[in-house]
């Protein structure tokens, strides 16, 4: 280690004061005030709609609640799992310039329990209303329900048990997902609180192993996660590009989550080793990968538009000419391509809080809407929307989220000062 290191305080803590616990709590409240609005309102103003957009089942207002929760879940695991995920890339890379914000993407990672138990716990009690495939009738060959497509998938959620009965391959997949994710978060957490009071690279190369054999298992449990959580919402339909889609869409959402964290602890007076150099370079990875999901979108969209096979494009006839959904492609878009690409696209733009704050921001939301229209549509069909229980449902998972984020960052020092490129970090200049 050189001389310079003594300029920095490398035991700096945040404090996660009374006042901002107090701010996300009254979000909290105001976001569950809007949503039991919501419920309130959906109940009484007619709790049955027409039929159901693919079973002709009634639809009933606690399936909109459902599908609620199931898109804010699979959103904020997400950007939970992705703070993890750039942990990992930086030592499996053997980045030095992000060696003081590591901590920052490693506390996303905290959300991760309450995230798999909200989802085991959620799909137990509303699986049924979110997922056609569940209705054991569309297996039965003798049912005037059966369905020929479904039945030849229907080993990817039943197996080894009859289809129609209990999904337990799709249940296993899920819990070992998650507890494999918990397994690597806690292993590289307590590896890298142990970097703190071992100097020397020994701790740095045993990081390092997992996050490479973390970035392994990630590679298959993201993909198969969206095809399970996500695409088969929509059963009869497929996309052999829904893996990438899902995870650039998380990707973008987790950094940008990253970088509102690192802008709001810098302007608070923490991290002072990290520099307007340091900043620059979240900035060009939040503009890169919203450029990145935009090609991905494109691409998904493209090849199935001059295709032009029936069971491919219902997906997007059901979005676009949907009096409903239509307008929210255009929000996602803007939000998501437009907006970042324009305002972030100077060397500047990404030098400044600002901007960023902005920006990122707008992605946070501009992606939620993207799980949004992969969700609703084929949950709620035409009986869905975008009203007082989106945004209280959001709100509540936005600053719940928050604060298990802030609170665990708050228990320990932010920067992993035995961390062998703090070196390279402080003279980082792009």
């Amino acid at each position: 280690m050189g001389h310079s290191t003594t300029n920095y305080n490398l035991d700096q803590k945040f404090d996660f004061t009374a006042g901002l616990k107090k701010t996300i709590f009254t979000i909290l409240i105001i976001g569950a005030v809007i949503l039991t609005a919501g419920i309130l309102t959906a109940a009484l103003g007619g709790g049955h709609g027409d039929a159901h957009a693919e079973g002709g089942h009634a639809f009933h207002w606690y399936q909109r609640l459902y599908a609620n929760l199931w898109i804010n879940n699979v959103y904020f695991t997400g950007i939970a799992v992705i703070g993890v995920f750039f942990f990992a890339i930086q030592y499996a890379a053997q980045a030095g310039w992000s060696a003081p914000l590591l901590r920052i993407f490693l506390s996303f990672g905290y959300w991760l329990p309450f995230a798999g138990i909200i989802m085991i716990v959620s799909y137990a009690i509303l699986g049924h209303d979110i997922f056609h495939w569940t209705h054991k009738e569309l297996f039965d060959v003798n049912s005037p329900e059966y369905d020929k497509i479904i039945d030849g998938k229907g080993a990817f959620f039943f197996w080894p048990l009859e289809k129609g009965t209990f999904p337990a391959f799709f249940i296993i997949r899920m819990v070992v997902f998650f507890a494999a994710w918990v397994l690597f978060f806690n292993k590289l957490r307590k590896l890298s609180y142990q970097e703190d009071l071992n100097p020397g690279n020994q701790t740095w190369f045993q990081i390092r192993k997992w996050s490479a054999l973390f970035l392994v298992f990630f590679a298959v449990s993201s993909s198969v996660s969206a095809w399970d959580w996500v695409m088969s919402i929509d059963t009869h339909w497929f996309s052999t590009m829904f893996g990438w889609y899902v995870f650039a869409s998380w990707f973008v959402a987790g950094l940008s989550a990253m970088t509102l964290v690192t802008v709001f602890l810098k302007e608070r007076g923490y991290l002072e080793m990290v520099n307007e150099n340091h900043i620059h370079d979240l900035g060009k990875f939040v503009f890169a990968f919203s450029i990145f999901w935009t090609y991905i979108w494109f691409s998904q969209f493209l090849l199935i538009y001059y295709a032009n096979i029936p069971e491919e494009s219902v997906y997007f006839i059901e979005r676009l000419q949907s009096d409903v959904y239509s307008p929210f492609i255009f929000v996602n878009l803007v939000l998501n391509f437009f907006l970042p690409f324009l305002v972030l696209m100077t060397r500047d733009a990404k030098r400044h809080g600002i901007f960023l704050k902005l920006i990122c921001s707008l992605i946070i939301i501009g992606h939620w809407f993207d799980f949004f229209l992969m969700v609703q549509p084929g949950t709620l069909g035409h009986n869905g929307g975008f009203g007082l229980m989106e945004v209280g449902m959001l709100l509540v998972f936005g600053s719940l989220v928050t604060y298990v984020v802030l609170n665990n960052l708050s228990k320990r020092n932010l920067i992993a000062k035995n961390h062998p490129m703090l070196e390279e970090s402080y003279h980082h200049h792009i």
